[in-house]
């Protein structure tokens, strides 16, 4: 195990903000997790687990031991008359995983294609996008206990699934030493790292084409009944015209969950807005475009320092600066807070920021 100094993040965030890590851990197997943990000048440190930094906003260095996932590997587990079962080590590329799963013949994750990230994060995040949610696509999950050095496995329940939400997001209410245990029902930010994902994908195959974009692409191409590579070509060219790629300009992808909201609510905001974006949800809830909401208050294109909205998507927060003249933590914090406040003295709703803010 090689504990490097003082290392530079900015390559390892997609925002592009310099920060630097002041102890920085590679982890490439279990093994290399587990002697993390029974370190003794390691173990008793507060821990920052990073996988593509593609969710995380850095506003300072790095006090916490970073641990930079960089677990490989892609496997068949299992296959049945009902699903195709796919393992994927935490550090694999999100997008790679879903083209090694489509080329090898498992549709399912095609809807999920080109999000930014690693699979490791994909069940800390529940990503979702298209119609189609990772706890929707979710078998189980390995993971060690940093404060017991434990291994563990998950099933999706046990992850506490949400609206990009799951027990990852949220901190422990108490150490083990408490007599707690490991209660599932407390958070496992900071305590958990994960290191394999397993996705169930379903058989039969059936395409999710419920988004307008999606049918509107399958119209124009005129195809009745698209496969699974097809839906994951159009998702790759709707992604691609509306986000800008992170290698080019830094940002987090969307940078605020779309809220939800009641009917009755809802109603209120259209007899004022009639044109408002938004979608019923199964529960009988609202959810409302935050995209819309930010863009009509007016900030689609602006800037606060080096941090500015996105021209094409209001919900997305960009990086105006580059190299040492990058923006920084602040400036993008900044700018969202300023945008929060706009949407909620407009609309009376608080936009809630999706990345981890560090």
């Amino acid at each position: 195990m090689l504990v490097e100094k003082n290392v530079p993040l900015q390559p390892w965030n997609t925002f592009g903000i310099a920060a630097r890590a002041q102890q920085l851990v590679r982890i490439r197997s279990l093994s290399d997790l587990l002697a993390v943990v029974n370190d003794r000048a390691l173990a008793p440190l507060p821990k920052f687990v990073l996988g593509g930094g593609s969710n995380i906003v850095l506003t300072g260095d790095v006090k916490p031991v970073v641990l930079k996932i960089e677990i490989k590997g892609l496997r068949l587990v299992e296959e049945t008359a009902k699903a195709w079962i796919v393992e994927a080590g935490a550090g694999e590329a999100w997008h790679d995983c879903v083209l090694w799963t489509l080329a090898h013949g498992f549709p399912g994750l095609e809807n999920l294609a080109l999000i930014p990230g690693t699979a490791g994060a994909s069940p800390v995040q529940n990503i979702g996008a298209y119609g189609v949610e990772l706890q929707d696509r979710f078998e189980s999950l390995d993971a060690v206990d940093l404060w017991t050095g434990q291994p563990f496995t998950l099933d999706a329940a046990q992850c506490g699934f949400g609206y990009r939400d799951s027990v990852f997001k949220h901190a422990p209410v108490a150490r083990p030493d408490d007599g707690a245990g490991m209660s599932r029902s407390m958070g496992l930010g900071g305590r958990a790292v994960i290191t394999h994902v397993r996705f169930r994908l379903p058989k039969p195959w059936k395409p999710v084409l419920g988004y307008l974009d999606l049918e509107r692409r399958r119209l124009e191409a005129g195809i009745e009944r698209p496969d699974a590579l097809q839906i994951c070509d159009w998702v790759c060219e709707i992604r691609r015209s509306k986000l800008p790629d992170p290698a080019v300009l830094g940002n987090a992808g969307s940078f605020f969950k779309n809220p939800t909201v009641t009917p009755d609510q809802c109603a209120d905001i259209i007899a004022r807005e009639p044109r408002i974006v938004h979608y019923p949800m199964p529960d009988g809830s609202i959810k409302l475009a935050a995209g819309w909401l930010i863009d009509a208050c007016g900030w689609k294109g602006k800037t606060i320092g080096k941090a500015g909205v996105y021209e094409r998507q209001a919900l997305v927060l960009v990086n105006r600066g580059h190299g040492v003249e990058s923006v920084t933590g602040g400036e993008v914090m900044t700018l969202a807070r300023a945008i929060q406040t706009s949407v909620y003295e407009r609309f009376g709703i608080r936009l809630e920021p999706e990345p981890v803010v560090v």
